[in-house]
């Protein structure tokens, strides 16, 4: 029988309890977090801020993804963007000083989104929402599906970055 740690999480069977859609988000949250940690725990804080060819550094994607989740999952709730949300935005692109700080504001944010996603169920995911000023129109379920897929679309971008700049370690 196969390593269940091995496996991705969603062939292990887990959150059956839930509908498939709050399901798929939060194993799309449990891979970000297993593989940013594999990819990305050891890099310096140089590494961690380092731009080859100009691209966004491992130290903007990890942040961003902590807080656009939290962004992301407000609209998910019908709330508007409070100004505390609207400022770390802001500071996204900042160098950070601790790699493991970074990770560690992921891991909390991912656990908080975890529970927010749960409280989400028996919501109709066909419910109208609304992104941004300009408040524009999407579903309970397609904001679910975008926080799934933007998350892993930044934890790629991650990771190749950190191969990037490790492959730079032997130069």
């Amino acid at each position: 029988m196969a390593d269940i740690e091995k496996m991705e999480p969603w062939l292990r069977g887990t959150f059956a309890d839930l509908p498939c859609v709050h399901r798929a988000v939060l194993h799309a949250l449990q891979l970000a977090e297993k593989d940013l940690q594999q990819w990305c725990a050891g890099l310096t804080e140089a590494e961690f801020n380092a731009r080859p060819a100009g691209i966004a550094p491992v130290a903007f994607h990890v942040r961003h993804i902590a807080r656009s989740v939290d962004r992301l999952l407000t609209y998910a709730e019908g709330q508007e963007l409070r100004e505390e949300q609207m400022a770390s935005l802001r500071m996204e692109m900042a160098e950070c000083g601790a790699p493991e700080q970074e990770l560690a504001e992921l891991r909390s944010a991912l656990e908080k989104a975890a529970s927010r996603v749960r409280a989400l169920m028996g919501q109709d995911l066909e419910a109208t929402r609304t992104v941004g000023r300009e408040l524009l129109p999407t579903t309970l379920g397609g904001l679910l599906v975008h926080l799934a897929e933007h998350t892993q679309r930044h934890v790629g971008q991650a990771i190749t970055t950190a191969k990037v700049v490790r492959a730079g370690r032997k130069a």
